[in-house]
């Protein structure tokens, strides 16, 4: 399995994910079609290679152009049922549509989907955990407060993408008003730095190979932060962590099939 990202942050959202029999899931699409057709191209894919849209939550800077690729591509998409009913239910043509529960898992082509209900100021907001062949790629982003089930949920990736969104001081001493501040900050906002890294300490890191650190605020913190921050719980170099930029993403990343023996037996993960 291989990931990667159109981009990150307040202007825009998008991540690849791609199963090893080629199914190519596009989780979240927050820019406008034609953007997002182009930075598709970066990566050598068209709408036609996209098996499925799957969306987090109803927030323009994840929705706002999966309706119009989905429908130009004819594209299925997969959403909350509140999701749905916040933000495409005007837009998307209801034969592209599957219904997911936030409790429920399920596939598209050989990727497995875990949905994992989080604290957001959205309808019914999901984040994933995706697995293939064995090996699990966690993707959690805009979630105010962490939850026991999330960390149930995120144990022993081999990939994960976890949002830094702000620095508390650079929050507080910003151009924001007082509400915004109140609502970035608050148990339905976005992570900071410090509870990226709590939520990375609750978590068996073991299997870990990946770690990037996404949905960072330009004007609230600066990548040099979020990585000190995580980097102090793995204690991962600084070359093994990286940041999905607002301007580009990040290119494929692989998963390695590992195998370890025991005894006689041969494990692979």
């Amino acid at each position: 399995m291989k990931f990667a990202s159109i981009g990150s942050g307040s202007e825009g959202n998008g991540t690849l994910i791609c199963s090893g029999d080629g199914d190519v899931v596009l989780l979240d699409c927050g820019f406008s079609g034609r953007e997002a057709v182009k930075r598709l191209a970066t990566l050598n894919l068209g709408l036609e290679d996209i098996s499925a849209i799957l969306v987090t939550h109803e927030h323009s800077d994840h929705v706002k152009g999966v309706a119009l690729l989905a429908n130009k591509g004819r594209i299925p998409v997969y959403c909350t049922w509140g999701t749905w009913a916040a933000k495409l239910h005007t837009v998307l043509d209801e034969s592209l549509l599957t219904v997911i529960s936030p409790h429920q898992r399920f596939s598209i082509g050989n990727i497995l989907v875990q949905p994992v209900p989080v604290p957001h100021d959205a309808r019914e907001p999901c984040q994933f955990v995706f697995e293939s062949s064995g090996q699990r790629l966690g993707i959690l982003t805009d979630v105010g407060s962490i939850t026991p089930h999330m960390v149930e949920q995120y144990q022993r990736c081999d990939a994960l993408m976890l949002e830094c969104n702000h620095d508390l001081n650079m929050l507080a001493e910003s151009a924001y008003p007082p509400s915004l501040k109140r609502r970035v900050a608050g148990p339905l906002g976005h992570l900071n730095n410090q509870q990226a890294a709590e939520m990375l300490g609750q978590l068996d890191c073991s299997r870990l190979q990946h770690l990037v650190a996404t949905h960072i605020s330009q004007k609230n913190n600066h990548p040099e932060l979020a990585m000190q921050a995580l980097r102090g719980v793995v204690g991962f170099s600084p070359d093994r962590i990286r940041i999905a930029k607002q301007c580009s993403g990040f290119a494929w990343l692989e998963i390695e099939v590992r195998t370890v023996a025991c005894g006689k037996q041969t494990i692979t993960n």
